[in-house]
């Protein structure tokens, strides 16, 4: 399976976000002292899109994989393809990324196999090269290249873990989920439904966030609020697009639906 890859070439396109700390001041260091950067934090609390906010900032290409079960390092690197009858070497998108400068992103790298990682060494260090066996090739990263890395704290397992081999090669920044007010402009913002309207929502999300671990595996993240204010703005009423976008998505269990449902109507009426 092919890894999933989007790149943004301009300046343009530049995703809004909003800042909880200093995330963007440490980024923008960790850029100047070419140093590799590892996002950490729950589903949907905004660390592709701060990448993608960050990457438009600096003015920089930006390659997105997407991580998952199936993915090589041959995924990342480039393999050797039939083309025409001919045996042709074709770059993956870290090879491109180092070739031709930019970030590098490998979203829930923890997701892919464990090969990757591997892979990943010479370029967290000092060394910043990416050795190609296949071709002989040993290319020295550009000091335009950056590689970025998350992963979610939440789902590590003892068969899904970032090694501390791997995790001490890393410039670490936590992501969380915004303050309440903050929160609120942003769901506001991304869904077009009014900060009076987003409000309870809002205050939904946080109770249910504060049953992680109890009941839920993880807690509602800023993209349910916006997809549950979203059907709001549609004309959805608010019971079932409470249901939709912020319980359904977070369990199969009758049992916990209806916990959160009451908590839902708790809260929102």
């Amino acid at each position: 399976m092919k890894p999933a890859l989007h790149t943004v070439t301009s300046a343009s396109a530049f995703p809004a976000y909003v800042p909880s700390g200093n995330e963007c001041e440490l980024f923008d260091h960790a850029w100047r002292r070419r140093l590799p950067v590892l996002l950490k934090g729950p589903t949907g609390c905004g660390k592709t899109r701060f990448v993608a906010h960050m990457a438009a900032r600096l003015g920089l290409p930006l390659h997105t994989v997407a991580c998952h079960d199936d993915l090589t390092a041959a995924d990342l690197t480039g393999r050797y393809l039939l083309r025409g009858g001919d045996t042709v070497w074709t770059d993956g998108p870290l090879t491109r990324a180092v070739r031709e400068g930019g970030i590098c992103y490998l979203d829930e790298v923890v997701e892919a196999r464990k090969d990757v990682t591997v892979v990943l060494h010479p370029l967290t260090d000092d060394r910043r090269i990416l050795p190609l066996e296949r071709t002989g090739e040993e290319l020295a990263a550009p000091n335009s290249f950056m590689l970025v890395v998350s992963y979610n704290p939440g789902y590590q397992t003892l068969l899904k873990a970032l090694k501390p081999s791997t995790r001490q090669r890393f410039v670490a920044i936590e992501f969380g989920f915004l303050p309440p007010e903050q929160e609120i402009a942003v769901v506001s913002a991304e869904s077009g439904l009014s900060p009076e309207r987003v409000r309870p929502l809002v205050g939904l999300a946080g109770r249910l966030r504060a049953l992680r671990g109890h009941d839920l595996e993880e807690g509602v993240s800023t993209r349910l609020v916006v997809y549950c204010a979203s059907l709001i703005g549609a004309g959805t009423p608010i019971a079932e697009a409470v249901l939709a976008g912020m319980i359904e998505p977070l369990t199969d269990d009758a049992e916990v639906k209806a916990a959160l449902l009451d908590v839902a109507r708790a809260v929102i009426g």
